[in-house]
């Protein structure tokens, strides 16, 4: 599977599970539901895509994880928003975007973001994603590096084995499951949000085809050219030196930043403490830290 294996397992948890504790993080997006934002549709790809546009500044993309819609981001999206125009898509199946017949690849969900950022007249954004859209914002960057100033990447992975052992052996999932999902945060937020409530477990059997491919975009990183931070929890989905692994690929770490601070990479890597995938994207600790980073507004790495 492609970044949407963590997810997966937490939904397996909170199907199974009453305990508050386990549906918090889920329960907090229905609050984001119907919070401000500038509502419209792009058709590109073939997708009649879901986007938001919130605040004013330098154009940020903003990418939600799998099975998850723009109001995972909850506080976030307004910490962003505040001096940048945050763009934030419903990815391909996701949130108010409808699905289409094609298989979920991170690949082309990267294209159509680069697509509507050409819609939209927007030459080069900066492109944030949390797991599954860290994944797209990855591709966007490899596939069209023109179009990304700046790039944030949280909790991503470059491959499936880096996840720790009780994710890769999480059962896999199917639009059999459906029915057993009812009730569920991630049940209710699709139903409060999608187009066609009945595709569900179109959704469910899509990523479960995803969860059975294998995948290392090691050699994706190579043809990055923007500046990256790379944000993981230190209680993430696989160990932090996961994240030093793609923080060096990317250049960083590689002597020290001196006392002027010139030996400095352009690209940054922050591991938040006590934070994990399950928190991450609506911790106000990760808008702060992505801020930091793209006001920075530098050139390439």
């Amino acid at each position: 599977m492609r970044y949407l294996l963590p997810i997966i397992a937490w939904l397996v948890m909170t199907a199974n599970s009453d305990t508050s504790s386990a549906q918090a993080p889920a329960s907090a997006w229905a609050r984001y539901a119907a919070a401000e934002g500038q509502g419209h549709y792009a058709d590109v790809n073939g997708v009649h895509l879901y986007y938001e546009i919130r605040g004013t500044g330098e154009p940020l993309v903003l990418l939600h994880g799998g099975l998850g819609a723009i109001e995972m981001f909850g506080p976030n999206l307004h910490i962003l928003a505040e001096n940048h125009q945050v763009i934030a898509v419903d990815l391909q199946g996701h949130g108010r975007t409808a699905d289409v017949d094609r298989p979920f690849r991170v690949e082309t969900m990267a294209d159509d973001i680069a697509a509507l950022l050409e819609h939209l007249h927007i030459s080069r954004a900066d492109v944030m994603g949390y797991s599954l859209g860290g994944g797209v914002a990855l591709q966007v960057a490899a596939r069209h590096p023109s179009v990304v100033h700046r790039l944030v990447l949280v909790s991503t992975s470059l491959r499936r084995k880096d996840f720790y052992p009780e994710i890769l052996n999480a059962p896999q999932i199917g639009g059999s499951a459906a029915e057993q999902m009812k009730g569920t945060p991630i049940w209710d937020l699709y139903m409060s949000l999608a187009p066609r409530k009945q595709d569900f477990p179109r959704l469910l059997d899509k990523i479960g085809t995803l969860m059975a491919t294998d995948y290392d975009f090691t050699s994706d990183i190579a043809k990055v050219t923007a500046p990256t931070l790379v944000v993981a929890g230190d209680a993430d989905i696989f160990a932090p030196s996961h994240a030093v692994e793609l923080f060096g690929l990317l250049g960083g770490g590689k002597r020290d930043g001196g006392y002027d601070g010139s030996g400095r990479s352009a690209s940054r890597l922050a591991i938040l403490p006590g934070i994990t995938h399950y928190t991450i994207f609506a911790a106000p600790e990760l808008g702060e830290t992505a801020l930091r980073f793209l006001n920075e507004r530098g050139g390439k790495k």
